[in-house]
């Protein structure tokens, strides 16, 4: 059969020869020491993955490098995890320590297994998306330089996840994360009509409106907004640049707290919105960071043993949590969306 470039090729051809060999097959896990996992096989084998953080963007020197120390201690084995960390693998003891200082000696931080912070999982921000409300590369290098700490270290209460997305359309998946961060807009578009009279195909953009708040505008050939309606997502700047979402003024930061994907303990459940706005103040974003930190540093205080951020939350109510970690109550964090028949009255502002 001939060989044809279209798909990628079977991922099993570049597994290590003992995942290839134990595949299906292991018996445990454990977590040696941050960063440190040891996996053992029914076999006997056993394999050991080294975790250390890594940006989302990465150069290609940054790449050689850590290429060059999967070859050194690995036989050239790593991988890639959905949380932009890099895992090395070997089934020899001996390389551990050693890679472990070798990665520290380059200033990769070796961490994010356990009861640990993870790497941020985040999207574009303004280097290359064309609807944030903020950014994600810098806010997730300040959090994540403050937040170091956590790291490292294996002794919080439980797992904890933190993701960025810059605009409500949420590729991030902050809405299922123990603390997401939020770019939202605040302004309706501004419609910029002799764009949209040049080149836009007016009902692709009505119809693009989840919320119907886009009107054809006959006399202009063009189109209306109702501001009423519109819920700020930049869809309709997506399919046309006449649509003008960006506002450097309004634009910034809303955190939202309490979702999960596991199943563990609890079902898995969605974020709740608890800090509607904060400022864009690059580049280090000094209030996006405080506020994290501030509900980090309180769930690691009162949560027991075992507890995600949402299981802590739902344990003590929703507002103590407002009490402990001093944020102010909003009217925005109040569920009042007209068709949510199922989650209707189970915001934040709310404790059954």
């Amino acid at each position: 059969m001939a060989k044809i470039d279209i798909g990628p090729p079977d991922y099993k051809k570049f597994l290590s020869p003992m995942i290839r060999k134990n595949y299906g097959k292991w018996k445990y896990h454990e977590y040696v020491k941050p960063g440190v996992i040891r996996h053992v096989a029914e076999s006997g084998d056993t394999l050991y993955s080294i975790r250390i953080g890594s940006p989302r963007l990465v150069s290609i020197d940054f790449i050689r490098d850590i290429c060059t120390l999967a070859d050194e201690y690995c036989e050239g084995y790593l991988r890639f995890t959905s949380r932009n960390n890099i895992e090395f693998m070997t089934g020899d003891e001996s390389k551990v320590e050693p890679l472990i200082e070798a990665c520290k000696a380059k200033g990769l931080p070796v961490g994010g297994t356990g009861k640990s912070l993870s790497n941020i999982v985040h999207t574009q921000g303004w280097v290359h998306c064309h609807t944030p409300a903020t950014d994600a590369s810098g806010i997730v290098k300040s959090v994540m330089d403050d937040l170091y700490e956590y790291f490292i270290r294996d002794d919080l209460p439980a797992k904890l996840k933190v993701a960025m997305a810059c605009c409500l359309n949420m590729c991030g998946a902050v809405h299922c994360s123990d603390i997401a961060i939020l770019g939202v807009h605040r302004t309706a578009p501004v419609i910029k009509h002799e764009i949209i009279q040049k080149g836009t195909e007016i009902p692709t953009l009505v119809a693009c409106c989840p919320t119907g708040a886009i009107r054809p505008d006959p006399k202009n050939k063009s189109v209306a907004v109702n501001e009423a309606k519109c819920m700020y997502c930049g869809n309709c700047y997506t399919m046309s640049p006449g649509m003008e979402i960006l506002d450097a003024k309004n634009d910034g930061v809303a955190i939202l707290v309490g979702g999960k994907v596991s199943n563990a303990r609890s079902a898995p459940s969605f974020s709740r919105l608890v800090i509607p706005f904060l400022p864009n103040n690059p580049p280090r974003w000094p209030e996006v960071t405080a506020a994290v930190r501030n509900i980090v540093e309180t769930w690691i205080k009162y949560a027991r043993k075992g507890e995600r951020v949402g299981e802590w939350i739902e344990r003590i109510g929703w507002e103590r949590f407002f009490t402990l970690a001093n944020i102010p109550f909003s009217e925005k964090c109040i569920d009042d969306y007209i068709f949510s028949r199922e989650t209707f009255r189970t915001s934040a502002a709310f404790k059954y």
